[in-house]
């Protein structure tokens, strides 16, 4: 393994990483494992060998000009075929390796060409028959390219209240498409703006006898492959600039009168026959609605993954910064590294821990994704399924929030950790930030997302009242709850930092915290009801403090229970524990100051002493790590091509490669083109000023 990673180039960050405790490429194999070590380095390099991909930091590329060129990559990656068909339902892993490679360059990249291939195809693979088979081998080959129009103008979170109408014609056996007005427009549709030719149209089917069998999906043409002009009866359109992601055209669509094929419907959960028979294999309409929604489970926990992307890719730029930029020292004569500052080890490095955490976690969170889609595909009608489907449904929707609003505070925190130079577009932690932020908001507002997760935790904690049942669950996430009168006497008991230095200490108060937030929130919900509130009002006014701090903690402690184990197999190489082991305590300690409020009020910690240990551990682990801080982000660490910051290059010649990127661009040392408004023509003062 060694033999296949390049060394890195030498340079400042040599001080760094000669004072590592381990081997950074014995962290990367460990990590990335050998085979997806190769294929990331395979697609990194065609990239970069391709005039198509070449860019220069912090250009500033015209919308039209940068859809264009987003598109003619994407038709790039058609033809490189990084991966069949075949090795994505061999190893699924790879899929998301490959989406993490091409979001480092550029998310918007990886948006158009997922959304026509995963959002659209494999939805109408997973959620279709046979009979839709020539629509998703259009879609390989981009004879077709597709999108996935779900939200509307005026409903996004609220799935069930969307409002475009599929009417079923036996006269002629087609559905009919229509929007009521402007506000049930599809909006915000990936690929829509100005490429999609098909979009899968989530609809209320209706059958002809007026009956509404609830939101179905469409494969419904919009454009002409040929022109790409719009097809009659659809108005389609661009929404114009984002915050980022400018890349992605982002489109709206009215339907008037569109008439598609019977055939059209996807009929997994639900079908028409020719003469307008409304049939399906479920029978509670709830259990179908979940089914056909099921696909956004799996949407959401690659959210979680593309956010940590981001996140690392900020933690490489400003760690490598931290390490070479030099400022102050205890004597005038000699600078230091604002990394060997405390404050900037307390900033930067429990947000690196928390990206170890999140890098296995939401790996096993996909995987378990996978194991519920082998027993749909399989058509598993077994409880354990159904079970699986639950859980998976409430991890992803806690998950998506974790990574994404993580993402979302660290990059900020090492954009300000680059002072002044981390506000340069050219080092790319604006866009980072920009390209970052959606995840908080697409395929589910993330303070909404944990309500369903809370939902499902309250929902255990009634069973077991109610009917004795054992809380267990397939993926083990709510398994300790089953203990909870036990959990909730506990204390913290820990009295020195060595003690807390054990991850098992963070995630015992996890745990506790966990239970008894599941008892308030509960309690706090029959407190609503006992004053009368339907169950409406009783939810609403439970989310802050119980339900929604509930969610989060759960899912805060699943991510920390999962790396905790990594961290005692007997498996995980003995040379990578130690600093796997540190990180792993650092990321519990650090995300439990969120909660210290709740474990005083509990009772669980009491007095001074609880505080200052967390506090004094937290600054002790930030101190260990920080001469291993580079060398863990080496190991995240794409090429210098892939990464596009220069105060983030390898080399780590900070103010050299920000000099002559600087000086590369265009028009830097001309004068402006409008010179002569300044050369002439001056200001009379006051000119202008009302004479009343």
């Amino acid at each position: 393994m060694d033999n296949e990673v390049a060394d890195l180039p030498s340079g400042p960050l040599d001080i760094y990483r000669q004072k590592a405790s381990f081997n950074w490429k014995e962290m990367l194999c460990f990590i990335d494992g050998e085979k997806m070590v190769a294929f990331k380095q395979h697609v990194f390099k065609t990239l970069e060998n391709d005039p198509l991909f070449a860019r220069t930091p912090g250009e500033d590329v015209p919308i039209e000009k940068m859809r264009e060129l987003n598109f003619l990559r994407v038709k790039q990656l058609f033809r490189y075929d990084f991966m069949t068909k075949e090795e994505s339902m061999g190893d699924p892993w790879k899929t998301v390796v490959l989406n993490d490679s091409l979001g480092m360059y550029d998310w918007a990249l990886s948006a158009k060409f997922f959304l026509n291939k995963g959002m659209f195809g494999a939805n109408i693979a997973n959620s279709g028959s046979g009979r839709h088979s020539k629509y998703v081998e259009n879609t390989e080959d981009m004879t077709i390219f597709g999108c996935f129009a779900l939200t509307e103008l005026s409903h996004g979170s609220n799935t069930r209240g969307m409002r475009t109408k599929a009417m079923y014609d036996p006269s002629t056996q087609e559905f009919v498409i229509n929007s009521p007005d402007f506000e049930a427009a599809k909006f915000w549709v990936g690929n829509l703006g100005k490429t999609a030719t098909h979009a899968l149209v989530f609809a209320q089917l209706y059958t002809p006898d007026q009956v509404c069998h609830g939101l179905h999906s469409f494969i419904v043409p919009v454009r002409d492959p040929k022109t790409l002009l719009a097809l009659p009866g659809v108005l389609v359109g661009d929404m114009g600039k984002k915050l980022g992601q400018n890349g992605l055209d982002n489109g709206f669509a009215l339907f008037h009168n569109v008439r598609i094929p019977r055939e059209n419907l996807l009929n997994k959960t639900g079908d028409v026959t020719p003469d307008g028979i409304y049939v399906t294999p479920f029978k509670d309409p709830n259990k179908r609605f979940g089914a056909s929604l099921g696909a956004l489970s799996g949407g959401r926990i690659s959210i979680t993954r593309m956010a940590l992307v981001n996140l690392k890719m900020a933690l490489i730029v400003a760690i490598r910064f931290s390490a070479t930029r030099r400022q102050f020292g205890p004597k005038d004569t000699e600078e230091i590294p604002v990394l060997e500052y405390q404050l900037q080890q307390w900033r930067l490095i429990p947000y690196l821990a928390a990206a170890y955490a999140l890098e296995h976690f939401s790996k096993s969170i996909f995987m378990n994704f996978v194991e519920f889609q082998i027993g749909q595909i399989m058509r598993d009608k077994s409880d354990r399924q159904a079970d699986m489907g639950r859980e998976i449904h409430a991890i992803g929707c806690s998950s998506k929030p974790l990574g994404s609003w993580m993402a979302q505070r660290g990059i900020q925190e090492c954009r300000e950790a680059c002072g002044g130079h981390g506000y340069l577009a050219m080092n790319r932690l604006g866009d980072l930030r920009n390209d970052n932020d959606p995840n908080c908001t697409y395929e589910g507002d993330n303070n909404v997302l944990l309500q369903q997760t809370s939902s499902y935790l309250l929902s255990w904690l009634h069973a077991k009242h109610h009917d004795g049942v054992r809380i267990e669950s397939p993926f083990h996430t709510v398994d300790f709850l089953d203990d909870l009168h036990k959990i909730l006497g506990s204390k913290f008991t820990a009295t020195t930092m060595e003690e807390c230095m054990d991850s098992a200490v963070p995630l015992a108060a996890y745990k506790w915290l966990v239970c008894f937030l599941l008892e308030e929130s509960q309690k706090r919900l029959e407190q609503q009801r006992a004053l009368g509130k339907d169950e409406f009002e009783a939810r609403n006014n439970s989310q802050v403090y119980y339900c929604r701090t509930l969610a989060i903690a759960y899912i805060e402690h699943t991510c920390l229970q999962r790396f905790h184990e990594l961290t005692t197999d007997k498996d995980t190489p003995a040379g990578l524990r130690p600093v796997l082991s540190k990180l792993c305590a650092l990321y519990g300690l650090w995300n439990l100051c969120s909660h210290m409020a709740t474990l005083y009020q509990g009772n669980y910690l009491s007095g001074r002493k609880p505080a200052e240990l967390f506090q004094g551990t937290i600054l002790t682990l930030c101190s260990q790590l920080k001469d291993d801080a580079v060398a863990l982000v080496d190991v995240l660490a794409p090429p210098d091509f892939i990464l596009n910051s220069p105060i983030g290059n390898a080399d780590g010649q900070l103010y050299k490669n920000l000099w002559s990127t600087m000086m590369q661009g265009s028009q830097v040392l001309e004068r402006p083109s409008w010179w002569k408004e300044f050369c002439s023509d001056k200001p009379v003062v006051g000119t202008l000023r009302p004479k009343l």
